[in-house]
């Protein structure tokens, strides 16, 4: 298996000359490092991935992880994988030096943890939950359970998961149930039951620590009377030893895809002696896990993209290796006594490859853009820079989530595509990444669920400074790509869009206004496909606008066919992928309503 899963170029194109990581370093939380130690550890982790993630790719889905005698048996690189995640500080790495981490930019970590992503997508969800997870103790935690817990989530010795989802209650969480009884001592009796946790169990963890929603007696109705809660799948006893705290795996779900990555059925108390500590205060446990989701989000956007890049570097390769055909002639004929051409000489199959370059490296941008902004709104100087860059999170988060989930999943289906039969066969990896990109459009809220909260939320708040601050952005590349008379085409267009956008708003806010929200939201997903063009075609200029600067350059960085490499796929998404929008708008500002249920049922 070749290990040109990732093009470590462009990811550090993106990261250091498109996004600026070393401007971060001026900030007084990164002040002890500097771009030769980060570069370090991005590399360490891609030595990290090409012995222990990449090889196990294909073997963590012929073997998934399954449920046996109350258990859940994963591969064995899931151990190995969790303590050197420890070792190499890759858990701890955002963390503040008093928790025991490293205080590297969220930046840097994601382009090290987007690498692993795309080495094996498998693994990397169980320190990244682990992190999740300590990270909410160390925000909300007594100090009690800092001590207690953190140290060795960190180092990998003791993993972490989020318990959200209940039988009766996916998406709505409003109906959870799991109940916390409140006793004499300094627990709380917990009894429930949560589904599709991530990372739940395995044979290897000596201990996994479950950050679990759940309702204390007597606690309001709805989201505000939901607590966060610490359950230790074993707990800790005063001489360092455990016992057991009554979490019982009840199954391991089995999947299409990720299969290696293990996702759990978790049943709490059925021996009444499950005990969970109250993590902050009570009935604030859903404020708590929420202002983790930026992180979570921008995480399942990371992974998508990553899958989707590994899925394009293999079928650029075949296209690259396989003869199939000939070109045409002048005549419109093929001569069968010339050689055969290689596949990536069809216009066709560079129609492909192109998208999946545009989705890709956009993507990768997008990622890296939501992971810049999350380290500003952490090291804000004033509240001024702080309220400005937290808007401008919150706009692009759905994107985020949503875009390299769903455009990822395009691509890789013409990377398939590409392969031929070949690609629907399981001696090559693309139907595996087919498969396992999937579940992205679902992880941490749907994609219905993101596109109801940038339209529904984002769109509104604030009386839309949040959309004002983004289209701002966006106008400043435009105008520098103005001024050159190779983008200036571009960024006329990209203009055009985004006016156009500011006509759709228009056009629904009225039903807003009016509080008939079913209507406002009902085309929603379209409207979250239409921002996410734009924001996408708003990156690809910011690359060329780069690039065109560079190509150019005696003392450039990389080679002059790479930056002209960026240009040319920033025409392939102008031409291809920005006029959509023009549908979109046009579906949108319909006046026809097709979807919303009225008293006849139609869809029978």
């Amino acid at each position: 298996m070749s290990k040109k899963y990732v093009d470590l170029e462009t990811l550090k194109y993106i990261l250091y000359d498109i996004h600026k990581l070393e401007d971060l370093l001026t900030r007084e939380r990164f002040q002890d490092h500097d771009m030769e130690s980060l570069n370090l550890f991005i590399d360490s982790v891609k030595e990290f991935s090409d012995r222990e993630l990449y090889p196990y790719f294909q073997e963590m889905d012929a073997t998934p992880a399954y449920h046996k005698d109350g258990t859940v048996i994963v591969h064995e690189q899931v151990y190995k994988v969790m303590l050197q995640s420890g070792e190499l500080g890759i858990i701890a790495a955002a963390f503040d030096y008093e928790d025991g981490g490293l205080q590297i930019p969220f930046s840097a970590l994601q382009a090290a943890v987007y690498i692993m992503d795309a080495a094996n997508n498998h693994l990397p969800g169980y320190p990244s939950l682990t992190q999740g997870a300590a990270e909410l103790i160390t925000e909300f935690g007594s100090q009690v359970l800092k001590d207690t817990y953190v140290s060795k989530m960190l180092s990998g010795v003791w993993g972490g998961t989020m318990c959200l989802t209940e039988p009766q209650a996916g998406s709505s969480l409003s109906d959870i149930v799991t109940r916390a009884t409140p006793t004499a001592n300094d627990f709380y009796k917990i009894t429930g039951q949560k589904i599709f946790i991530s990372g739940g169990d395995n044979q290897f963890s000596e201990n996994i620590i479950h950050l679990v929603l759940a309702r204390i007696e007597g606690a309001p109705k709805g989201t505000k009377g939901i607590s966060l809660f610490v359950v230790p799948k074993n707990r800790p006893k005063e001489d360092g030893s455990l016992e057991y705290n009554d979490v019982m795996t009840v199954a391991d779900f089995q999947k299409m895809g990720q299969r290696g990555y293990c996702t759990t059925h978790l049943g709490f108390g059925d021996k009444d002696d499950c005990r969970g500590w109250l993590v902050g205060e009570e009935h604030k446990g859903l404020a708590q896990m929420f202002l983790m989701m930026n992180g979570a989000r921008i995480a399942v956007g990371r992974g998508a993209a990553a899958i989707a890049m590994a899925a394009y570097r293999t079928s650029l390769q075949y296209a690259n290796e396989r003869p199939q055909g000939r070109k045409l002639s002048a005549d419109g004929k093929k001569n069968p006594s010339e050689k055969q051409s290689l596949i990536i000489e069809h216009p066709d199959v560079r129609r492909m490859l192109l998208l999946q370059k545009a989705i890709v490296e956009g993507s990768l941008s997008l990622v890296m853009l939501a992971s810049k902004y999350q380290d500003i709104v952490a090291t804000a100087t004033s509240k001024e820079e702080k309220e400005k860059y937290h808007l401008l999170l919150e706009m692009i988060i759905p994107i985020v989530k949503t875009y390299p989930s769903e455009a990822g999943a395009e691509s890789v289906d013409n990377g398939l595509q590409v392969l031929g039969g070949y690609g629907f066969c399981t001696d090559f990896t693309l139907q595996q990444y087919y498969r396992d990109i999937r579940i992205s459009a679902l992880y941490e809220g749907t994609t219905g669920i993101q596109s109801q909260d940038l339209l529904g939320r984002k769109v509104t708040m604030h009386n839309g400074k949040g959309l004002e601050l983004l289209a701002t952005e966006i106008m400043q590349t435009i105008m520098v790509a103005s001024k050159d008379d190779e983008l200036k085409g571009y960024a006329a267009i990209l203009g055009d869009k985004l006016k156009l956008s500011q006509k759709v708003i228009g056009k629904l806010m009225p039903f807003a206004m009016k509080g008939n929200y079913e209507r406002y939201l009902s085309d929603a997903n379209l409207f979250m496909e239409y921002m996410s063009i734009v924001v996408l075609g708003w990156l690809w200029l910011e690359m060329a606008v780069d690039a065109k600067k560079e190509v150019g350059n005696a003392d450039r960085k990389y080679s002059e066919t790479f930056y002209e490499s960026k240009i040319h796929t920033m025409k392939f998404y102008f031409k291809y992928e920005v006029p959509k929008t023009n549908s979109l708008a046009e579906s949108l500002m319909s006046d026809e309503v097709v979807t919303i249920k009225n008293d006849k049922e139609y869809i029978i």
